[in-house]
Formats: structure tokens, sequence, C-alpha cells
């Protein structure tokens, strides 16, 4: 890994990143973390070893600055950042709906940005982190920031017109699935199962077939054709599944969900 890197806004993806990178064999004196409250830069200290400074200092030390506030704050990050950012730096937005070019805009002139959309099983090691190019960032930039998200999972390139379709399918992703699995366990406990086993079951099945899917071959059709047999139990709940349009509706949600990047990535 370049020798300094500084994570700003330090939440709990941020906080993941940060032991990833640790765990990947960073230094912990090569790693700055920025936090709002001092009680939180101090926690980040104490827990990982690492030097909390300002968003200021972070600037002027680190060779790759990784900006992980809320959409809303990343006007007001830029602006303290601006006066302070050398031309040669990286910076990694992990801001939801922030296009490459608001950063670049604000930031040195020709100053390399690449965007990553990364979802929450990054806290389990098992996240997904879409990246994008903005329109200085090499090959080299890309290959740093891949170094730096691939110790909390996988990571995928797109082209940053692909952001808000990836953000609506793997950053708001898990947040379906548990939706399902909350209805699920209703269902279970509807047809009298205690809470606990119901949501065992559920869990233990969700994981399998998570598996199943991630390490064989076999297009989902295939798969779920093994588990329906002729007249049985599993068609009879497929067929429901189909009569209320559930299909149809996971497609709507999915696209609700990009309408909305495009929203915040337009200021709205």
């Amino acid at each position: 890994m370049t020798a300094r890197v500084a994570v700003l806004g330090t939440g709990k993806i941020g906080e993941a990143l940060v032991s990833g990178m640790l765990r990947a064999g960073k230094a912990p004196s090569d790693i700055l973390v920025t936090a709002r409250r001092p009680e939180r830069a101090e926690e980040l200290r104490v827990r990982h070893g690492v030097e909390a400074v300002t968003n200021a200092e972070a600037a002027k030390a680190a060779d790759t600055l990784i900006l992980t506030p809320k959409p809303q704050d990343m006007g007001a990050l830029l602006d303290e950042l601006a006066p302070h950012v050398p031309a040669d730096r990286l910076v990694v937005s992990g801001a939801a709906g922030i296009p490459t070019a608001y950063i670049e805009d604000r930031l040195h002139e020709g100053i390399a940005v690449v965007r990553v959309m990364a979802n929450t099983p990054v806290l389990v090691d098992e996240g997904m982190s879409v990246i994008s190019a903005g329109r200085h960032a090499t090959e080299a930039h890309l290959l740093r920031t891949e170094e730096i998200f691939k110790p909390v999972g996988k990571t995928l390139r797109v082209p940053e017109s692909q952001q808000d379709a990836a953000t609506a399918l793997s950053g708001s992703g898990p947040a379906y699935f548990y939706y399902l699995v909350e209805a699920m366990t209703d269902a279970g406990i509807l047809l009298g199962l205690p809470r606990s086993q119901a949501h065992d079951l559920i869990v233990q099945a969700a994981v399998g077939a998570a598996v199943m899917l991630r390490d064989s071959d076999q297009h989902p059709v295939k798969l779920r054709e093994a588990v329906t047999s002729p007249a049985g139990t599993t068609i009879s709940a497929i067929r429901e599944l189909e009569n209320h349009g559930v299909r149809a509706a996971l497609i709507a949600a999915i696209e609700a969900a990009r309408d909305r990047s495009r929203e915040l990535a337009s200021g709205n």
C-alpha cells in the first residue's frame, strides 16, 4: 500500500476499512482517522493504534483520502479540504449518489477521484465494493483503491454511469434480504414455530443458498428447480409469490432505489 491513508468521518464502514488495512499488514502509523466527535476519535486511536487528526491535517499528510460522510455533508467537507489537498492525492469517495465530477470540481485541478459504493457486509468482511474511476484516475489509482477494499470483501469495477444501478442492487441489497427474512420469520411464527427457531431456520437457509449461488456454476433458476418438485410444497409457494406480484414488486423497488440515487447525484 502507499505510504499513508486517511479515513475522514470514520463511522462503522470507515472503521471496517481501517481494521481491514491493519489485518492486511498496514502499519497503524500509516493510517490516519478523523471523526466529528473527539471521543469517537479517541476511541479509534485506542482501539486500533492509529493517529486521530483533523481533516486539514489528514489532507496534508496522507497520500490517499477516503471520504465517508453522509451525502448531504460532502459539500461542506470538500470546502474544508480544498485549500489543503495537493494535486497528487488520490481521493476515494464512499458517499452514495455523489458523482466524481462533483468532487473534482471542488478540489485541485486534475486531482484523481475514485467513487466506491461499499455495502454494510464489509463489517463482517463479506462486502461488495463497486469502484468507478473519475476523469483523472489511472489504473494505478484503481489498483490502490482495490487494495484498500479487498480485505473487507469483493470488489467490482463498473463505469460510473452504472453506479446508480449498482447502488440499488448492492448498496441497498442487504436491506432487501433482511426484509424478506423478517417476513419469513413472521410466517414461521404464524405457522406455530417459536421466533428463535424460525429465525435460525431461515438464516441458515439463506446462508446455504448464498453459498450455493456463489460456489456453483448453476443459474438461480436451475437451483430453484432442484428444490421444486412437481405438485410439491415449493411450487405451491412459488405460485403464491407470482400471484402476489413479488417479482414485479422487487424490480419496481430496485428501480425506485436507482432513481433515488440519481436524485442524490443531482442534489435533491
